[in-house]
């Protein structure tokens, strides 16, 4: 997590930071429906690896975007959700489904699809 001082200059930079991967722009679109445990994200998130999910939501987490709730419990359980400022982020990924959804109606014939 970067300090205040830290973060790039552009606001734009900054948003990109926090969540300009893939991984944290699936993990947020899963986040945003509610609470969701470690294994539901691994498998409603085609292709990412335990490893590449627990760094992310660690990143995530550091930064203030969600919230991890640990169970003393056996087996163990834990549980994400968005914090308040990873709810802000609504409006952003609602523009992103927003735009793909208008492209995947507009593209061209022959458009590549990456998922998602």
């Amino acid at each position: 997590m970067l300090t205040r001082d830290q973060l790039p200059e552009c606001p734009v930079a900054t948003t990109v930071h926090l969540i300009g991967n893939k991984w944290k722009l699936y993990i947020l679109r899963n986040l945003l429906a509610g609470m969701q445990r470690f294994g539901q994200l691994q498998r409603t998130i085609p292709g990412i690896s335990q490893k590449v999910l627990t760094e992310n939501l660690r990143a995530m987490e550091a930064d203030g975007l969600l919230i991890r709730t640990a169970y003393d419990q056996v087996p163990p359980r834990v549980e994400y959700r968005l914090s308040p400022l990873g709810e802000s982020m609504r409006p952003i990924i609602s523009a992103m489904e927003h735009w793909g959804r208008h492209y995947q109606a507009t593209a061209p014939e022959g458009t590549a699809d990456s998922g998602g």
